[in-house]
């Protein structure tokens, strides 16, 4: 899962240091990371027993080190243009073992081979584009890299930004960060950015850009306050 993270991280911009302080300091949603990952495990099981996953912004590899032990025979893509985030995924997958089973690519997904998997996921990383065509195109970037049919869990910060509950979404979001010791004038400064520098497109929006990027219709899966999931297949 990669955590909500400042719009540089697309640009590859992520330092060794943020790097390194990456997998801690959103502890505070450890319990949504669990869901997330428990809801990805359960829609892709169904593939093949030696199924190629295409991770899209892979980050510091969270959600390989919970897939990889559940399922041995997979074998994983990971695509991050930060090469400080995905030196830790490559030292998490050497650590616990399934390193041999991972191919590393610093890289935007347009960039990375044509080479057909059997499923995908991209975890909180679109939100970052707040260009509707760019995001779709991003969304058409996985699908072209997958099987027909192949199984596709995406989930993004996306809330109605002028909707009549944004304000008491976006209350209970801060109040996570707040417990997560973030201080008042961060909180102040993350609601300025919200919808602006990033999370720029309502949940509707998102399941039309998914579907026109090469995916059936997505289906809602999940939410926890700002944090929204869809699962898809490849059209």
């Amino acid at each position: 899962m990669s955590h909500p993270r400042p719009s540089l991280a697309l640009s590859g911009a992520f330092t060794e240091d943020h790097a390194k302080a990456y997998d801690t300091q959103f502890s505070a949603l450890s319990g949504i990371q669990a869901c997330l990952h428990l809801l990805t495990d359960a829609y892709l099981s169904q593939l093949p027993e030696d199924a190629r996953i295409l991770v899209a912004g892979a980050g510091t590899g969270a959600e390989v080190r919970y897939l990889a032990p559940r399922h041995p025979g997979w074998r994983f893509t990971l695509v991050d243009p930060s090469a400080p985030m995905l030196a830790i995924a490559r030292r998490h997958a050497e650590a616990e073992g399934f390193a041999e089973r991972c191919s590393f690519h610093e890289a935007y997904v347009s960039e990375t081979p044509l080479e057909a998997h059997d499923g995908a996921t991209s975890l909180l990383v679109s939100h970052f584009l707040t260009d509707a065509s760019a995001r779709q195109s991003y969304f058409a970037d996985i699908a072209a890299r997958l099987k027909p049919g192949a199984r596709f869990i995406n989930v993004d910060l996306s809330t109605d930004n002028d909707g009549p509950t944004f304000e008491k979404i976006m209350g209970l979001w801060t109040d996570i960060f707040r417990l997560a010791g973030q201080t008042e004038e961060s909180r102040a400064n993350y609601r300025k950015a919200y919808g602006k520098q990033f999370a720029a497109h309502g949940p509707g929006e998102v399941a039309q850009m998914i579907e026109a990027g090469g995916f059936t219709p997505p289906a809602p899966v999940f939410q926890a306050a700002l944090i929204r999931g869809w699962t898809a297949t490849r059209a």
